[in-house]
């Protein structure tokens, strides 16, 4: 399809990368239902290796196949499916050229309770572009104690993945023992994550959608003083995307903990409204059947769509 003058801008952010980078950036924003908006909606599916296949996929028992997750988002038109390395490479070739893919390259899981997460490496770039991949996806978590281990190693990642022509997709979840639960999702912690992201080198940076919890005390005096709007939820989304270098890095939200679908999409308007690039749609899809899928995504793409 012709490159619209919307998705022309957005890789004019990234003119450092080379070609091969910013056709596979191109490819992720010209696929699928959003293509040529601007917006993306990716289907990411690694709550199975992060929270168990039980917790992940007995509510809808035909998600225990990885080949479900593809046409899920073939079907439903994502811009790319996500995955760590054992279910993409169970539906890599069966499905190859019908969506575009992100390898997600660390995981970890939730049997170990620990104050301080680190994610393991658990495959590689050139995983990646074995399967086919427009790119790799990596966790961090700012306010960890091991935070500056896994900022060195996406550095590592981010150079591989560049000069092999691949985009980074970074998951950036604030937690660790420095923070309160309610700050994991704090906006100014939010905020800070996203600029952590965007100043490692990410193409694409996910965060959670944030509340209006302040939870740094220098930052409450900065938001008090020059009276940040943060009351609603298209406040700070606006104001996330205004500090990710004025809104000139791709910042997507995840969907988060299973919820109504109501308060779903009223909360996906809201965003949309705050110009988000879009969303991150695993459990609050996959844990749906089928059809009230295909349904929820269309209707979370409509609504970026209705905001392009």
């Amino acid at each position: 399809m012709a490159v619209t003058d919307r998705v022309k801008q957005i890789l004019s952010w990234y003119a450092s990368d080379n070609p091969g980078t910013l056709t596979n950036l191109a490819r992720l924003l010209n696929h699928g239902t959003l293509a040529g908006t601007g917006k993306i909606v990716i289907l990411p599916v690694d709550q199975g290796f992060e929270h168990g296949p039980d917790r992940s996929f007995a509510s809808n028992p035909a998600a225990y196949d990885p080949d479900y997750h593809f046409q899920l988002a073939i079907d439903s038109g994502c811009n790319a499916y996500a995955a760590p390395l054992g279910s993409l490479e169970m539906g890599a070739a069966k499905f190859a050229g019908q969506v575009p893919l992100i390898l997600k390259v660390n995981n970890s899981d939730s049997l170990a309770k620990i104050d301080q997460p680190c994610s393991a490496l658990t495959s590689s770039v050139e995983d990646a572009l074995r399967l086919g991949c427009i790119g790799i996806g990596y966790t961090i978590y700012p306010g960890s104690g091991q935070r500056n281990q896994m900022y060195q190693d996406l550095r590592d990642l981010i150079i591989e993945a560049k000069r092999k022509g691949l985009i980074t997709v970074v998951w950036s979840y604030p937690r660790g023992a420095g923070l309160s639960k309610a700050g994991e999702t704090g906006i100014d912690v939010c905020t800070y994550a996203a600029t952590i992201a965007a100043q490692l080198g990410a193409h694409i940076i996910k965060v959670k959608p944030p509340t209006a919890h302040v939870e740094q005390d220098e930052a409450k005096k900065v938001f008090d003083k020059f009276q940040i709007p943060i009351a609603t939820m298209t406040d700070r989304i606006r104001h996330i995307i205004q500090a990710t270098f004025n809104g000139k890095r791709v910042v997507i939200f995840s969907g988060g903990e299973a919820k109504g679908t109501p308060e779903l999409l009223a909360e996906v308007k809201e965003m949309a409204a705050g110009g988000s690039f879009g969303a991150i749609m695993g459990r609050n899809a996959f844990q749906r059947a089928r059809p009230d899928a295909l349904k929820l995504l269309a209707d979370v793409m409509d609504a970026y769509k209705s905001a392009s």
